[in-house]
């Protein structure tokens, strides 16, 4: 009797092991994860895919389009070095021996430098600054789809810092200008370059000023001033605008490091345009002058004038025979428009002069003893030296 119940309690037993077994198995098979007791893996929430249309904050369309026309110059220049080259530039050593001291041979070493330059046409114009390529002896180009070319000058323009050089190619791709005259104070702009050799790279900021002049930059200076971050490497490089429109070219940085601290400078477009069209016209650049030396109105000076306001420029001095003397300038003379643009200061009206070409007459406007007066002059054509009179 024991070992007949002992025997339907191991059979019940058994049938139920395997009815539970067999549900276990049923239910790995529907509801895999029924049974799992490790952690449960993190669901995140996944974006959604990008759509067509950019995003407002992103200026990714207006990079990839002024991206490709942007390029890497890299110059180089042989620099002769000798232990006894001060020695050897004696005037007095090289009076007794003359030519002969060149035909010494001193070894020399090769000096490089780096810079970035902007393709504006499709037959391989680039402009850049024109101290990025100045005493180069060599110059090599890095198109963005690494091609590496090397370029020539096509012509330079040392008073607004501007170069033209060329590379032997077609169908570059050119960059689009836009008018640096509609550009306001707070508008977003783009920098793009290469920043210590470390490759293409763009930076974002804001126009923080406008017509920045007086710097000791350049002779003529009328600079779009930016937070975006230019770098060593960036000089000749583009501004653009949220469309991918060329602004400005990156020019300089005001820096106590030599990197960058907020505040770069860029040549407008329009200056720009004015000086490539007329390189590859006549190989050169020709500027309006009227020999005259100007300096600003200070507030006293506006006082003891009977001024409204600091505004205008003081005809200091007049060159003899020039046109402004011609004309009957004089000094004490206060300029306060050129061709109905009016004269902030004697940056802007060096800037307007220089504007208007030789030959042509032109209206400007001065206060003589308190009165208002309006002289016809004819422009002149700036002499080659550096004069202190424009």
């Amino acid at each position: 009797m024991n070992n007949s119940l002992h025997k339907r309690l191991w059979l019940i037993f058994a049938q139920a092991a395997t009815i539970c077994m067999a549900l276990i198995f049923a239910s790995r098979i529907f509801y895999p994860n029924l049974l799992n007791f490790r952690e449960p893996v993190v669901v995140v929430k996944q974006a959604e895919p990008a759509s067509a249309t950019t995003p407002s904050n992103s200026y990714s369309l207006a990079a990839k389009k002024a991206m490709p026309a942007v390029v890497n110059i890299f110059t180089s220049k042989k620099q002769r070095v000798s232990p006894h080259q001060d020695f050897l530039d004696d005037p007095a050593f090289r009076h007794f021996f003359g030519d002969q001291l060149d035909e010494l041979e001193i070894p020399s070493q090769t000096e490089n430098s780096l810079g970035s330059g902007v393709i504006v046409s499709t037959q391989g114009l680039i402009l850049t600054n024109n101290h990025v390529i100045a005493t180069a002896d060599a110059i090599e180009v890095a198109l963005s789809d690494g091609r590496k070319m090397t370029a020539k000058v096509v012509g330079t323009d040392p008073d607004t810092d501007l170069a033209l050089i060329k590379v032997d190619a077609n169908n570059l791709p050119a960059i689009t200008f836009a008018s640096s005259d509609s550009l306001n104070v707070g508008d977003v702009v783009l920098a793009i370059g290469n920043p210590f050799g470390v490759g293409q790279t763009v930076t974002q900021g804001i126009v923080s000023a406008l017509g920045r002049s007086h710097l000791g930059i350049n002779i003529y200076e009328n600079f779009i001033q930016t937070d975006a971050s230019i770098n060593p490497g960036n000089s000749g490089g583009a501004l653009i605008d949220t469309e991918g429109n060329l602004v400005g070219i990156n020019s300089a940085i005001y820096s106590r490091s030599g990197g960058s601290m907020g505040i770069g400078f860029a040549i407008p477009t329009t200056l720009a345009k004015q000086v490539m069209e007329q390189i590859v016209a006549q190989g050169n650049v020709t500027r309006g002058w009227i020999g005259i030396e100007a300096q600003d109105i200070t507030p006293e000076l506006a006082e003891s004038f009977r001024l409204n306001k600091a505004q205008g420029a003081l005809i200091a001095g007049v060159l003899r025979n020039s046109p402004a003397d011609k004309a009957g300038l004089r000094a004490g003379d206060i300029l306060v428009a050129i061709e109905g643009k009016a004269v902030k200061d004697s940056g802007t009206m060096l800037n307007l002069i220089a504007a208007l070409k030789p030959n042509q007459k032109a209206t400007v406007q001065i206060i003589r003893a308190g009165a208002m007066v309006d002289i016809t002059i004819v422009i002149g054509k700036r002499p080659k030296p550096a004069m202190a009179m424009e």
